[in-house]
């Protein structure tokens, strides 16, 4: 690893998930920012994808040198934990060694956050994977939804679209999520944050 990748939780990542909720009614929506930049992850690598053995659609290939894991979860935003806890102990890779993808409600629309670890924040989906695999010790790629302008309920607000003013935006940033996912595997977290 390059000089900057000294924290001690600065594994090589060998797993990306984006977490989301399958169906096509869902595809667009707010909660479903990690799986688009799953999506155009597993393009830009030519990963070929599968749903046979575990409740996800998953696929490794070779990602900046290393063999990585690309993965989302089929079990619905609030159980993604359940399914990514079978294929990561499947595969016998650690948590830390797991980039978590998601959406997130106290970012402002398109902007992105790398950590290396936190609590759930009242993500349902980070909480299940918290609970699933026992630690928050996990990198995450956090993308900004914003807030509701229009006093929705927030578990409407995040099955919903973005806002037609608020779409050019979400399109860039799962643009930008993706660079910077791709900064991670070829370095790691620390530096990708300094970038």
């Amino acid at each position: 690893m390059n000089v900057s990748c000294r924290h001690s939780n600065d594994e090589a990542i060998l797993a990306v998930i984006g977490l989301g909720n399958p169906g096509k009614e869902y595809e667009n929506t707010r909660h479903n920012a990690g799986f688009r930049v799953v999506d155009r992850l597993i393009r830009a690598y030519s990963i070929g994808m599968q749903e046979r053995k575990f409740r996800a659609s998953w696929g490794a290939g070779m990602a900046e040198g290393r063999k990585v894991l690309f993965v989302k979860p089929l079990t619905y935003m609030n159980r993604s934990g359940e399914a990514v806890s079978d294929i990561l102990n499947y595969f016998g890779i650690k948590p830390q060694q797991t980039l978590v993808i998601h959406d997130d409600l106290d970012l402002p629309i398109s902007r992105i956050r790398l950590a290396l670890r936190g609590g759930a924040g009242g993500h349902r989906g980070i909480q299940s994977l918290i609970d699933h695999l026992g630690t928050q010790d996990f990198p995450r790629l956090k993308m900004g939804i914003g807030r509701s302008k229009h006093g929705e309920p927030v578990e409407v607000f995040v099955l919903q679209p973005p806002y037609s003013e608020d779409r050019e935006a979400f399109e860039n940033m799962t643009a930008q999520a993706e660079d910077a996912a791709r900064a991670v595997l070829s370095t790691c977290i620390s530096a990708a944050m300094n970038q």
